[in-house]
């Protein structure tokens, strides 16, 4: 029996994907090894021999892990049927790619780190600032941004937007949080560092600013939090008089509730 060419008998999905995903994941890696060879000679310049020959190696074996999937790549375009096939094949695969780019821009995004958060909590922090917290509390932000902080000062509070990076636990869209006895929620109905895209926000009291920092009141993350941003808190406009508890106001004791969530100290 005659084999029938790709474009007759139809062509394998799972094949076809692969055709379109393995150039990607050699460019996508292309781009990490770039990123890192520019740290490693940052690092080197800085004279950290150890970590650099750590990061090379981890360079090496991204090198060596892209040459196996460019080789799988070959293997597989290997898989082809007659010229009117291949040239049929070659233009869904080229539509398709173009729309896996396409998707990837949209959806991929990076952001940078703009300062770090100085803190006393290095095992155990609350789930809430506590504006009366006793330690130091600072964001320090890089030099290059200082100038971003002229006129901050003249507000009482500001948001803080960081990336919440010590999470280890798994990401699950129900989550049950802490003192609610085993209430669950979904977890855009929750203040759960556990999330999609781990962002922690958290509103505090402005104390004073020095140069490129800025000193604050209680800040609940771990000390060397990355800053994402900082935004100026402005009465009435982020302020709302008819905001509620939500699903808190079911819970039995939901006061009480509140009072942990606050870490307020009391007494039952």
């Amino acid at each position: 029996m005659t084999e029938q060419p790709n474009s007759q008998r139809g062509l394998d999905p799972t094949i076809e994907k692969l055709k379109i995903l393995m150039p990607y994941w050699i460019s996508h890696n292309n781009e990490h090894i770039r990123d890192n060879e520019k740290w490693l000679r940052r690092i080197e310049d800085k004279g950290l021999k150890k970590v650099a020959c750590e990061l090379e190696e981890a360079v090496k074996i991204l090198k060596e892990a892209n040459r196996h999937i460019e080789l799988a790549n070959k293997e597989i375009g290997e898989y082809s049927g007659s010229k009117q096939g291949d040239k049929l094949e070659a233009e869904t695969m080229q539509k398709a790619s173009k729309e896996v780019k396409q998707a990837e821009q949209i959806m991929s995004f990076e952001l940078g780190q703009i300062g770090v958060i100085r803190t006393p909590y290095t095992d155990n922090a609350p789930y809430q600032p506590v504006e009366e917290d006793e330690g130091d509390f600072r964001i320090v932000v890089e030099p290059q941004y200082t100038e971003g902080l002229y006129e901050l000062a003249g507000f009482h509070y500001l948001y803080v937007i960081y990336y919440i990076h010590r999470v280890k636990r798994e990401q699950s869209t129900i989550v049950s949080p802490p003192w609610t006895g085993g209430v669950k929620v979904g977890v855009f109905a929750s203040r759960s560092p556990v999330r999609p895209n781990c962002i922690g926000l958290s509103i505090v009291r402005i104390k004073r600013i020095v140069n490129n920092e800025i000193l604050t009141s209680g800040l609940d993350v771990f000390d060397g939090t990355p800053v994402l941003d900082i935004k100026p808190y402005i009465k009435d406009l982020d302020a709302k008089s008819d905001a509620n508890y939500g699903w808190l106001e079911k819970l039995d004791d939901h006061e009480h509730l509140l009072l942990h969530i606050k870490g307020v100290p009391h007494d039952y």
